[in-house]
């Protein structure tokens, strides 16, 4: 199964259209969002042939998004506990780093998806795979908007994951 997988995509609807693109041409079979749509124009292009899983971001202060997201997929407010293809997932946006860290340490999850920091990051910590995609760029850290694919038929560890530009 391919996990597509990204975050932060604040209302810009390029972004959302070129993150879309790229998941339907690699064949995606699920989407999850780590939070910051924002309002709910920006999560309808995600109402595609994938399942969409989405959890709430500190931006994302529309309440009709949840309602707009559960016409087409999932939404899991802060948090998410998903088991797709016997890997097992935390999805939070991220803006608690102790929360995202105790989610690391626990050893309950094989990936950690989370965003906020606007930064790519794949490490592997003792054995749970923390990713963000990155999200659009800030003038802190600058980068092209990213999203990853997981392949869960791969091994647990960040060599399952790629991480795209979508630019």
């Amino acid at each position: 199964m391919l996990v597509g997988i990204v975050s932060d995509t604040h209302d810009d609807l390029s972004a959302v259209d070129q993150a879309v693109e790229t998941f339907e041409s690699r064949g995606v079979d699920t989407v999850i969002h780590c939070g910051d749509i924002v309002a709910p124009f920006a999560a309808t292009p995600f109402d595609r042939s994938f399942a969409f899983h989405a959890v709430r971001g500190n931006n994302d202060g529309e309440w009709a998004l949840a309602q707009t997201i559960d016409a087409f997929g999932t939404y899991h407010g802060e948090f998410a506990h998903l088991t797709l293809d016997d890997r097992e997932f935390a999805v939070y946006h991220g803006t608690s780093e102790p929360i995202v860290e105790a989610l690391l340490a626990s050893g309950a999850y094989d990936y950690v998806c989370r965003g906020h920091t606007h930064e790519r990051t794949l490490d592997d910590l003792s054995g749970t795979v923390e990713i963000n995609p990155g999200g659009l760029p800030f003038p802190q850290a600058p980068a092209d908007p990213a999203v990853a694919i997981l392949d869960t038929t791969a091994p647990v560890g960040p060599d399952a994951v790629e991480t795209l530009s979508v630019s």
